[in-house]
């Protein structure tokens, strides 16, 4: 008799622990659901098929930059230079679109709309590479580095600009640059072609993770550098390779963003790397590297998304949602270090 209730006994605590545990490692599910509830209760408009389908469309934004910022977290690092980078991928795009004045010429060119995207890629992937020798060969701290690059990756995108935006960029029939804006403004089967972008990155971020030797590589080298160097992992070019996807994806993200305003700014993306950080923590992974999932990334970027359209909806001031992100943030790492005990990565 004593036997079965001590057995019974300790089974109760068992059961809230498994409880809580669901609870916390679904929390940035819970919490979406959560918004999605509250906000459908205060504003009728916000629970509409269209509706979501708008909000997802600005998701798609800050999903491409949070896929791009996981790849790095996962390494232990950090890329503070990606809404930067937004910026001035866009402005890129934006300039080649205006037409490229050859002075000794007196020609200008109009490159085809796929000649632009393939150029601005190539950019945000140099702009990471650059990042990335920084980290991996000159050993200069991530946030040093992409600090730096930040400001440098801005003021050209300012120089460029003179402080100006480069507007219509929907191109002329005539000069054969046309489609430019359709990255923004068309739907396939009623999905915005944004969001359809953020879902193939996002697959194609997952299969990289999941089922090729790279994302194991990625993993051990996030989890124990110096294990996984001892390893046979190539840990530099680990590095490199993901600073150089972390860039891509912001150039991705550029461009969709540029398309749907048709226009270009040296100022887009100023913040965004924040948001695209609390995103992936609010997801669930770990700021010390090697815990992560683009699905938790995803969701986390869902969460922030609506959370912030859902206070415009229901006419909260703007100025709230940064102190809602930064608060957001706290709480997100907060229960990171619950959830992972203290330890931030595999060891």
């Amino acid at each position: 008799m004593t036997d079965t209730t001590t057995s019974h006994s300790g089974a109760k605590p068992q059961r809230s622990f498994n409880i809580a545990q669901m609870l916390l490692e679904g929390r940035a599910f819970f919490a979406l659901i959560a918004i999605i509830l509250v906000f459908s209760y205060l504003s009728p408009n916000y629970a509409t098929v269209s509706n979501f389908l708008i909000m997802s469309n600005h998701v798609a934004i800050f999903g491409l930059l949070a896929i791009g910022m996981l790849l790095v977290i996962l390494n232990g690092g950090i890329d503070l230079s990606v809404g930067s980078v937004l910026g001035l991928t866009g402005v890129f795009s934006g300039y080649l679109m205006q037409g490229v004045q050859l002075e000794g010429a007196g020609v200008i060119l109009y490159p085809p709309v796929w000649v632009v995207i393939v150029l601005t890629l190539a950019l945000g992937a140099f702009v990471g590479f650059c990042n990335g020798v920084l980290i991996a060969w000159f050993k200069v701290p991530a946030f040093v580095a992409t600090l730096g690059s930040l400001y440098v990756a801005r003021g050209v995108a300012l120089l460029m600009t003179n402080g100006l935006t480069y507007n219509n960029l929907s191109g002329d029939a005539l000069l054969g640059n046309t489609g430019f804006d359709w990255l923004g403004f068309n739907r396939i089967a009623g999905v915005p072609v944004g969001v359809i972008v953020l879902v193939i990155v996002a697959l194609l971020a997952a299969i990289l993770l999941m089922r090729t030797a790279f994302g194991r590589w990625l993993y051990a080298s996030g989890g124990n550098e110096r294990a996984a160097e001892l390893s046979g992992v190539p840990v530099k070019r680990v590095q490199i390779t993901v600073y150089m996807l972390s860039g891509l994806c912001a150039a991705i993200a550029g461009l969709v963003l540029s398309s749907q305003l048709t226009s270009a700014g040296p100022t887009a993306g100023t913040t965004y790397e924040l948001t695209a950080i609390a995103a992936v923590v609010v997801g669930g992974a770990s700021m010390m590297g090697g815990r992560g999932t683009v699905q938790g990334t995803l969701l986390g970027a869902f969460v922030i998304g609506f959370l912030s359209d859902g206070l415009v909806i229901v006419g909260v001031s703007s100025y709230w949602q940064t102190v809602f992100t930064g608060a957001v943030i706290v709480l997100a790492v907060m229960l990171n270090s619950i959830q992972y005990g203290g330890k931030g990565a595999r060891r």
